[in-house]
């Protein structure tokens, strides 16, 4: 099988003759199919499949299976298919890709099958997904709802894995594996060139792919962000092999300093002293590729895993005095937009060693030039300081719905341009894909040297539950109703002059209630005892979004993201100033107010009569007093002697809101009856807990 005739682009899916764009498809299929069994042809024999080229990831013969199954399993899920093939091979090949928490590596709980059985479940799957091609029609546009894109989406999955498993099966023994089977290496090898700093020009960088993009996207390309990127230098080049053998002979994995505490951990564990695939013999240092070992090309980049490259970033900076490290996402793309690249498939031939249109391995880092700089795409990825998370407008696949998210960890770090052998999405410069810092891919990196300070954006999920929960009852849309919309509407309503009033809202939580009333209000001023809940507000007023996950039943969940904008509360945020403090026990500067409101704060307090008896002092006169609560005293076993009601004396029932007028009378006058809003309290998708709040308001006198 000639590789040179596998070659090629993914799909423009938004035009065309439909007839014409089912036979790409089913060519693009094709090519996929034929390539990914092509790169397993490196193996020595059949028997390999069952040895390991990474103790954690799963055997050679997994990765073989794990293609054709993804295809069924997401064929059912979209109701695509209605039986299954093999129900066997679909549980066991379907997940173990990373070392996350579900994936189960213990080969004791694995019975694997026959390499034939494999193989000849993979011609199966091949025929029905051929069978779905040819006798479903194609309609455009070919997007998310459409059933072609999970025939897209299984095909740009098998060429993640064209790279993924070609980086296992170079980490096999060379005594397994058979060089020659899959394409030619570079020839060209030399010393390493000088790599200068050039200036990138700083400017304004809009990421994220819009819906209507016309080429396959995975849901973490989608959403917009923009960075307004400073001017930078970044070396033409990338690091090469001999600029990294510098810092191995000054004993740059010896020394803890250059490390950052995750690096030295990872090298000490693993008595690190130089790249993965170098080898060190007699005659001097070797480089092992997929499936051969060559005498070191010190003009190739050097691979590397993140770790590696900002210790030699750090061993960079004090051996110089300037500061070095990675660029962030956005400026690389700041990077390939003042060079000019184009994106697949724009290109007549790969402007970079990319696609596999070139070589079957790296090449020098000085062959491919993009305006001023070599290797913007192609060649080795790059590694960024960027952890990977959504851009704001960010949203899961259904179909898919764990291809990114369990990636927003802090921990999986993004890779950008591409390597010599990443084909379809891979190659396109909207993919975003991203690593744990310790793994190895065919990556590399490029040096930039600023001094501004580095900004890392953090959006990860939350799922602190408690907190999740309270984000799925203030800013869900499943909720049978938003209380504390009803609540802003009900003060609006009920108070005049709000516009020229200092606010305290004094149980903020997660902050939909500053929100809604900001607009309408001088200042406000919202607190909660919790850290942990007042971080969320704070993001959102900051950022525009944050996200967070909650679930659905017993073990699936959803992951939300709530953006701002898309709430209509984006007005009056300047107004709200968000800080930690106990309503227990307020500062003295929590005075002054107009209006204070305390949802569900009695229930929280140690002695809810004591605050009663005091809140008149913060209060300013003719100002108002808002309570919401359902009296559950219970809840936080309140002591009876603090409680101002919900028992008999003398023998008579005294509600809570007798007690609290008896209480708040000898300064607050109540302006008119209480009324009662639901609240819901989200458990999962099944369960919400219901309860009836009370909203009375005070004036005083």
């Amino acid at each position: 099988m000639d590789l040179n005739k596998l070659i090629t682009q993914t799909i423009i899916l938004d035009k065309g003759n439909p007839e014409t764009k089912k036979a790409e498809i089913r060519n693009y299929f094709l090519k996929t199919w034929e390539i990914d069994e092509l790169l397993y042809n490196q193996l020595k024999s059949d028997d390999i499949f069952y040895h390991r080229g990474d103790p954690l990831r799963h055997v050679i013969l997994f990765y073989l299976g794990h293609t054709a199954v993804f295809f069924i399993n997401k064929m059912i899920l979209a109701g695509l298919i209605k039986e299954r093939v093999n129900p066997d091979f679909e549980s066991i090949f379907a997940i173990g890709v990373d070392e996350m928490s579900w994936d189960d590596l213990d080969e004791k709980n694995y019975n694997w099958p026959s390499v034939k059985a494999v193989r000849e479940y993979r011609d199966k799957v091949k025929k029905i997904v051929l069978d779905f091609i040819d006798k479903t029609p194609l309609v455009f546009p070919v997007d998310w709802k459409n059933p072609f894109w999970i025939i897209m989406m299984g095909i740009e999955h098998e060429r993640i894995h064209l790279e993924t498993s070609s980086v296992l099966i170079r980490q096999l023994p060379l005594n397994e594996v058979v060089a020659g089977r899959f394409g030619e290496i570079c020839k060209d090898r030399g010393e390493a060139p000088i790599n200068n700093l050039v200036t990138v020009p700083a400017a304004k960088v809009n990421l994220g792919k819009p819906e209507n993009h016309p080429l396959y996207g995975w849901d973490n390309e989608y959403g917009t962000y923009s960075e307004d990127v400073k001017e930078y230098k970044a070396s033409e080049m990338l690091i090469s092999n001999g600029e990294f053998l510098a810092f191995v002979e000054d004993g740059g994995y010896k020394h803890k300093n250059y490390w950052t505490e995750e690096g030295w951990n990872w090298c000490q564990f693993k008595e690190a002293e130089m790249p993965l695939f170098w080898r060190k013999k007699a005659d001097g240092y070797w480089l092992r590729l997929v499936a051969e070992e060559i005498s070191m090309p010190w003009n190739w980049p050097v691979e590397v895993n993140y770790l590696e490259a900002k210790a030699f970033c750090n061993w960079k900076t004090v051996k110089t005095g300037k500061t070095f490290r990675l660029p962030t996402e956005a400026e690389w793309y700041r990077l390939a937009e003042h060079c000019k690249v184009q994106n697949q498939p724009e290109w007549d031939k790969a402007p970079g060693n990319i696609n596999l249109e070139y070589f079957a391995s790296p090449c020098p880092v000085n062959m491919f030039k993009f305006g001023d700089f070599y290797d913007v795409l192609g060649n080795v990825w790059q590694w960024t300081e960027t952890p990977i998370t959504g851009f704001p407008g960010f949203k899961v696949h259904l179909m898919y719905d764990d291809f990114s998210t369990p990636t927003f960890d802090g921990k999986h770090n993004l890779i950008k341009g591409g390597s010599w052998i990443s084909t379809g999405n891979e190659a396109t410069l909207h993919s975003r894909y991203a690593f744990r810092r310790h793994f190895y891919q065919h990556a590399g990196f490029r040096l930039v040297q600023s001094e501004e300070p580095l900004v890392i954006q953090d959006e990860t999920y939350e799922t602190d539950l408690e907190v999740a929960n309270s984000c799925e009852n203030m800013w869900g849309q499943t909720t049978q109703s938003n209380f504390h919309q009803q609540f802003a509407k009900a003060i609006r309503e009920n108070i005049t002059g709000l516009e020229q009033m200092n606010v305290l809202d004094l149980n903020t939580d997660t902050g939909r209630l500053a929100f809604e009333l900001a607009p309408f209000v001088k200042q406000l001023m919202a607190l909660d005892f919790s850290a942990r809940f007042i971080r969320i507000p704070i993001r959102l007023q900051e950022r525009g979004f944050m996200r967070y996950i909650v679930r659905d039943e017993n073990d699936l969940v959803f992951y939300r993201e709530v953006v701002l904008k898309d709430t209509g509360l984006t007005e009056g945020l300047s107004k709200i100033k968000f800080m930690q403090d106990n309503a227990n026990n307020l500062k003295p500067i929590h005075s002054n107010y107009d209006l204070i409101i305390a949802p569900f704060v009695l229930e929280e307090l140690n002695c809810p009569n004591k605050f009663l008896s005091e809140i008149h002092t913060r209060v300013n006169d003719g100002g108002y007093l808002v309570i919401a609560s359902d009296y559950n005293w219970d809840r936080n076993k309140i002591q009876h002697d603090c409680r101002p009601g919900g028992f008999k004396k003398d023998g008579e029932p005294v509600t809570s809101l007798d007690g609290i007028n008896a209480i708040l009378s000898k300064n607050f006058e109540l302006q008119s009856s209480p009324v009662n809003l639901s609240k819901y309290e989200w458990l999962n998708s099944r369960q919400q807990l219901q309860s009836v709040c009370e909203i009375s308001i005070w004036k005083k006198k």
